[in-house]
């Protein structure tokens, strides 16, 4: 059984969790700026718990190509009373934040992972993780900034290229002394890669997992490589991002970071269900229907 430590929870990844994502953001590429008051993100946070989401993700700088990042003031104002509502709500909380200040206050305000796009490459974000004594982390796998990325799209082996940064920085963030346990790790699915780029990290997941050997954080929702396979735009990928998310699970995947939290965990349910031996099913599961 895998334990992923965090602040306020042990959670069990022996079987796939899903982790809903709040964006507190005014551009956000997939719901508009639809949660940016604090209100709406608050029962949006309701909302996702009651649907079923395991852990809950909240952003307030969009990383989608070309976003400008906010600066830290206004992150603060965006992130810390939604954060402050959502660990009262009994799953853990994520903060997507690259930022230290913010980093610190959240964990502060009892937040209990930190979801990083940068991997705590800037200034001063791993110290504000190290000082922690139970935070886990996610560590993201991006080449430049948001701005940039998608300048920066050449490998010539992306999966090896991606496993090796993600190893190397888990490596230096256990040199700090965060223990492994605290640690999962994130391929970047449409930071600085191509369409291809993305699928190719798919099909050989297995591979990605056996070279880094931390529990795999997976967001395919909403992304447009779904859209470029489907044709279909953002708010029009809910099948394309259900079916990325089951096939991730199905390639080991320990967490699915989505937006549709009811639709990936009925599909997740059937899943288990199907090939996970003695998985438990509902209690009518028997009856004619």
């Amino acid at each position: 059984m895998s334990i992923w430590t965090t602040a306020r929870f042990d959670v069990d990844l022996s079987r796939p969790r899903v982790m809903g994502i709040v964006n507190v953001t005014p551009d956000s590429f997939s719901d508009g700026g639809r949660y940016r008051d604090a209100s709406a993100a608050m029962a949006h946070c309701d909302a996702l718990v009651a649907e079923g989401a395991d852990l809950l993700d909240i952003g307030g700088e969009s990383t989608r190509p070309g976003a400008a990042a906010p600066d830290v003031d206004e992150e603060l104002v965006r992130v810390l009373p939604v954060v402050r509502h959502a660990v009262t709500l009994g799953v853990p909380v994520s903060v997507d934040t690259s930022a230290p200040e913010v980093m610190r206050a959240v964990l502060d305000a009892g937040a209990d992972v930190v979801n990083d796009v940068r991997a705590l490459t800037r200034p001063g974000a791993l110290d504000a993780v190290a000082a922690h004594p139970r935070a886990g982390v996610c560590l993201m796998h991006m080449r430049g900034e948001p701005g940039s990325m998608q300048r920066q799209t050449t490998y010539d082996d992306v999966v090896a290229e991606v496993a090796a940064f993600l190893g190397k920085r888990a490596g230096e963030v256990r040199a700090r002394g965060v223990d492994a346990g605290r640690i999962v790790v994130d391929p970047g699915v449409g930071f600085a890669k191509t369409v291809e780029h993305n699928l190719e990290l798919l099909r050989r997941q297995h591979e990605l997992l056996t070279i880094v050997g931390y529990p795999l954080l997976v967001g395919w929702s909403r992304k447009s490589t779904l859209g470029a396979l489907t044709g279909r735009p953002v708010g029009d990928r809910l099948a394309a991002s259900v079916a990325a998310a089951v096939l991730a699970v199905d390639r080991g995947a320990a967490i699915v970071r989505v937006h549709d939290v009811a639709p990936t965990v009925d599909a997740l349910t059937v899943w288990r269900a199907a090939t996970v031996a003695g998985a438990s099913l509902p209690a009518d599961a028997g009856t004619i229907g």
